[in-house]
């Protein structure tokens, strides 16, 4: 007995001597630190997503090496040595004079690792209190709803994917506590990060992209099936800690008709955790219950629709939301699709048609929705300034949407209040910065170089340019806004080497001659070089006489720059004859009799080509000063008759 005390109490004192614990203790430290900086630079720099698995079973397996390495070596001065056996040691130690102890440079590093270790695990060790500070601060919580992904091993539920985060999407912006980034903020960024196949988003993935949106937590959801029963799993993630706040889990039968049930189900319960239970007293119960369609065929025709849009295949688009509205006259999100749709096909008595139908619908719309409603009606029936008002208030609700800021940006861009646009424009492209992706289109580069160029800011224009280079190389309407700047600046080598370009990629793209030399045209005209804008001009009306669209170019030209209104009034004529409510040709006219002085005459050609204009939802500021010039001018005859 007495032996197996002495070789305990040997153990011990070895323990102590060779200090493996110390060692243990760094490892353990600088492991959780390298784990969390692998975490943190996964997505930025592109690893592949077993990095960190890799990174924990290396350090795993080197944990033993670390413990016998200490039990073996010592750190010392001197550097590293072999530790000396008990006897050698206890030998020293006699030899040695007593001296006052000092703080070892391990138990420094130590003492640090602990310091950095706190202020890494602060946030996870006090998740629980991170909502109830967002709330006590008085913001609104933000959260992004991810797509949900089909763990069924059946492609028929991918549909249900979309459908799941967009009713969770539009249930929690009727909250007015939450800010809800809406479905084309967050399909915008995954579609810029090339995540097409939704099980490809992790929830490290995910987390990284709600952090890209500003939010504070985002929905992390799956689909799964067993036997005949759907289960939906859903949870809430804090966006920088990746710590759940809550699980959510729900079920129903396999019958598709009751999907939508168990979807509005899963929202109130998300709801009631965000909202209602924790917010404190004096929130609302009653909230609006959305508008959306208790039908599963249109529903599916929906998502049919969204996919061909996305594709710019209108016609097929619009088909499919007519289907769906067929079968649920109220599902409200089909209409304003189908608006649009019309819209980007040119009939426009359509879309107006449907916009009205939704905004009909406007009081019994879910909070975004209706705000949606009466853009959609600003931008048919009123101007710009009621478009921007209603923008700000769809900004207000979702402000990391790139093309709100777009939106709202070209409403000022049309009322020529370029100083106003650009911070719009520079905000637009910066989400997309934040985002590390590029703009869906060249337009977000080159309507803020436009910008640019009117106040004068030459050098931001060329920066501009060049990084709209980098994401649209070869681009034509990059290269015609580049010809601009060259020939503002008078480099004449660019514009020369430009031009080739942009004539050589619209062949490619088989424009005409004519049309070619007509933005040709418009180059110079943007440029200020009027006499090479006429001579282009005149060019394309030589390729093609018979043309009223080259006719009232050159005709437009000729009354708008003082160079020759009677022949410009002439050609304006023959354009008339061949399309006679043309309103851009009326307008025309209207504005050249006017240079004659014929007030009143030009006063009754511009009304009608602006009644004519507005019938088609379009806003020509520049038309609108003629007109008003028009009325001015007549007021003053009529004041000076009397």
């Amino acid at each position: 007995m007495a032996q197996k005390t002495n070789s305990l109490e040997r153990f011990w004192k070895e323990l102590r001597r060779r200090k493996p614990f110390r060692v243990i203790a760094m490892y353990a430290g600088t492991a959780f630190i390298i784990l969390e900086v692998v975490n943190n630079l996964v997505n930025p720099l592109r690893l592949p997503e077993w990095t960190p698995t890799l990174v924990v079973v290396l350090l795993i397996i080197g944990f033993p090496f670390a413990i016998i390495f200490s039990w073996v070596f010592d750190i010392t001065p001197e550097g590293i040595r072999k530790t000396e056996s008990f006897e050698e040691s206890e030998k020293t130690v006699a030899e040695k004079k007593p001296v006052n102890r000092m703080f070892h440079i391990s138990n420094i590093i130590i003492a640090a690792l602990i310091i950095v270790v706190v202020i890494l695990a602060y946030p996870k060790i006090f998740k629980r209190g991170a909502l109830e500070k967002l709330r006590s601060s008085g913001e609104r919580i933000s959260v992004a709803v991810m797509p949900f992904q089909n763990m069924t091993n059946d492609t028929m539920w991918n549909v249900w994917q979309d459908m799941i985060q967009i009713n969770l999407i539009t249930s929690l912006s009727n909250a007015e506590q939450l800010k809800v980034r809406q479905i084309e903020t967050i399909n915008s960024l995954l579609q810029g990060k090339g995540l097409v196949n939704y099980a490809s988003i992790s929830p490290s993935l995910a987390s990284s992209i709600s952090r890209k949106l500003d939010t504070n937590v985002f929905i992390y959801g799956s689909i799964g099936k067993a036997g005949f029963t759907i289960r939906v799993n859903a949870q809430l993630i804090n966006s920088k800690t990746e710590e759940v706040f809550k699980s959510f889990q729900i079920e129903s039968s396999g019958r598709e008709e009751e999907i939508f049930h168990l979807i509005d189900s899963l929202s109130m319960m998300v709801k009631n955790f965000l909202i209602i239970n924790k917010l404190g007293e004096g929130i609302p119960i009653d909230y609006q219950k959305f508008v959306t369609t208790n039908s599963a065929e249109a529903y599916r025709y929906y998502i049919y629709g969204e996919n061909a849009f996305k594709k710019s295949d209108f016609y097929t688009a619009r088909n499919w939301y007519l289907q769906s509205i067929a079968i649920d006259t109220n599902f409200t999100d089909a209409y304003i699709m189908l608006s649009s749709t019309y819209q980007y096909q040119g009939i426009y008595d359509q879309a107006k048609k449907w916009s009205l139908r939704l905004y009909e619908k406007r009081d019994i719309l879910p909070m975004y929705q209706k705000v949606y409603a009466n853009w959609g009606y600003a931008r048919y029936f009123e101007t710009p300034h009621e478009e921007i008002k209603y923008l700000e208030q769809l900004r207000e609700l979702d402000d990391q949407i790139p093309f709100m800021y777009y939106l709202i940006a070209g409403d000022y861009r049309r009322l020529q209040e370029y100083d106003k646009a650009i911070p719009y424009y520079e905000k637009a492209l910066g989400i997309y910065h934040k985002w590390d992706v590029k703009p869906w289109w060249t337009n977000y580069y080159t309507e803020l170089g436009r910008a640019y160029h009117k106040t004068g800011q030459y050098k931001k224009v060329r920066k501009t340019y060049r990084k709209a280079e980098r994401d649209f190389p070869d681009d034509p309407s990059l290269i015609y806004w580049q010809t601009v700047l060259a020939l503002s600046e008078g480099k004449q080598k660019e514009v020369d080497n430009y031009v080739s370009k942009y004539k050589s990629i619209r062949k490619e793209n088989s424009a005409s001659e004519a049309e070619i030399v007509t933005n040709l045209a418009g180059i110079y005209s943007e440029a200020n070089i009027p006499d090479k804008t006429e001579k282009y001009y005149r060019e394309a009306l030589s390729l093609e006489p018979d043309s009223a669209e080259r006719l009232n170019n050159l005709a437009y030209f000729l009354i708008d720059k003082d160079q020759n209104t009677t022949e410009g009034l002439h050609l304006v004529e023959a354009a008339l004859k061949l399309s006679s409510d043309d309103y851009n040709y009326l307008h025309t006219k209207g504005w050249g009799l006017f240079k004659q002085g014929k007030y009143q005459e030009a006063l009754d050609i511009l009304q009608k080509s602006w009644d004519l204009r507005r019938q088609y939802a379009i806003y020509d500021h520049e038309a609108y000063l003629h007109l008003e010039a028009a009325k001015k001018a007549v007021a003053g005859l009529s004041t000076n008759n009397q």
